[in-house]
């Protein structure tokens, strides 16, 4: 884990990027195995930023970064559960879709949350992070279109 001083602009970005992929798996991982968020953090922290897989080093991510994205979603599932459910078809609450979906929805909700990124900021890393799950299918799209309706419902001034 890379201290953030002293990096640039662009490598910064990268590791939030990054911070919002792990926390995406991170969501997965303490849903599918019903670890506990301290359990889950740690192990990210501790091995998967910066693990290398398959020879290929994984950049590190922006800690603090992460660890808000967690546990706002931790803390606000609820809230986020209901405003993703609004954002879907009535015939697909949020329960029947993907998990991964289900953690990424969840990651972006929290970040709707704050502030401090602009919602179409938001809306275009995850759409990055659905692409890197979801290689060659439809699902971006369809998270480009469940967060455009999130993010307006969460920070309607922005648009």
């Amino acid at each position: 884990m890379t201290p953030s001083t002293g990096l640039s602009g662009n490598q910064k970005r990268k590791m939030k990027s990054a911070s919002r992929l792990y926390a995406v798996q991170a969501l997965f991982q303490m849903e599918h195995s019903s670890q506990s968020y301290d359990t889950v953090k740690a192990e990210f922290l501790e091995h998967r930023f910066g693990a290398t897989y398959e020879g290929e080093e994984m950049i590190d991510g922006d800690i603090r970064h992460f660890a808000h994205v967690l546990e706002t979603a931790v803390n606000y599932q609820a809230s986020i559960d209901q405003m993703t459910d609004r954002a879907l078809v009535a015939k697909w609450p949020i329960a029947r879709i993907d998990p991964t979906l289900r953690a990424l929805f969840r990651a972006a909700g929290a970040e709707f949350r704050d502030a401090d990124t602009p919602p179409k900021v938001v809306i275009n890393e995850y759409v990055d992070v659905a692409r890197a799950f979801f290689e060659g299918g439809d699902e971006p799209k369809f998270v480009n279109a469940v967060l455009d309706h999130m993010a307006r419902e969460a920070r309607p001034k922005a648009f």
